[in-house]
């Protein structure tokens, strides 16, 4: 649900005060272990509340602050800052390693969602085991995605909104391009000579901003998902 789906006008009761809906926000968003949408704050809020407009007052009011109030997909959390990050470093617990297979699939699904598993194949020149697939979505980065309406109908696979709070992005629109991967020291200057970067835009980014990557983002239900 997005910030226009909230209800909103006349009540039958009068909604508390946007001072109290915002430390209500507040206390939803601290004590929540997974971001909040506005329609879970909507619904554990007084009637004729209005949970966007909360948001807007709290994240303005943790500006600057060392905690900060962050969209994640359509969702809300509070997160810490990120430039204190370091901060936290003893604290994180290192799980096992992606393989090279994993990462290079998980790379493929972020930057050319909706993607099939044969055309993952196709950019990475290689067969993907399911395994490879499979562990990405235990580690709910992965998901189904919508059928294509191709012969077949092969299911496809896009990132989910765990992926992106996991790597601190708003949306899969913050995906660094190629040239903040080559600045980072992440890839090559240049590709070998004759070779081109297969998918990839000007900018880097390949085909994950057509309309129905947009659609393929967190939003519709699952009755397709089945393999």
């Amino acid at each position: 649900m997005s910030d226009a789906d909230i209800p909103r006008g006349d009540s039958l009761f009068r909604a508390p005060p946007l001072a109290e809906q915002e430390r209500m926000v507040e206390a939803m968003l601290f004590a929540s272990s997974e971001p909040m949408s506005l329609a879970e704050m909507a619904a554990r809020m007084p009637h004729g509340s209005d949970p966007a407009e909360a948001v807007q007052l709290l994240r303005r009011r943790y500006e600057g602050r060392g905690v900060q109030v962050t969209r994640v997909g359509d969702a809300w959390a509070i997160r810490t800052a990120s430039d204190l990050g370091f901060l936290m470093a003893r604290e994180t617990v290192e799980t096992r390693k992606l393989s090279r297979a994993a990462i290079e699939t998980l790379a493929i699904i972020a930057y050319h969602q909706p993607v099939t598993r044969a055309e993952i194949e196709e950019i990475r020149g290689v067969s993907v085991s399911r395994g490879t697939v499979d562990q990405l979505i235990e580690l709910e980065w992965v998901r189904f995605g919508r059928r294509r309406m191709t012969p077949g109908r092969p299911v496809t696979y896009v990132v989910t909104q765990g992926f992106l709070d996991h790597f601190g992005l708003e949306s899969a629109r913050d995906l660094p391009g190629l040239k903040e991967l080559r600045d980072a020291g992440l890839l090559e200057s240049r590709p070998p000579d004759g070779t081109e970067v297969e998918g990839l835009g000007e900018d880097g980014t390949g085909d994950m901003f057509e309309d129905d990557a947009e659609a393929a983002l967190p939003d519709d239900g699952f009755e397709d998902d089945e393999d």
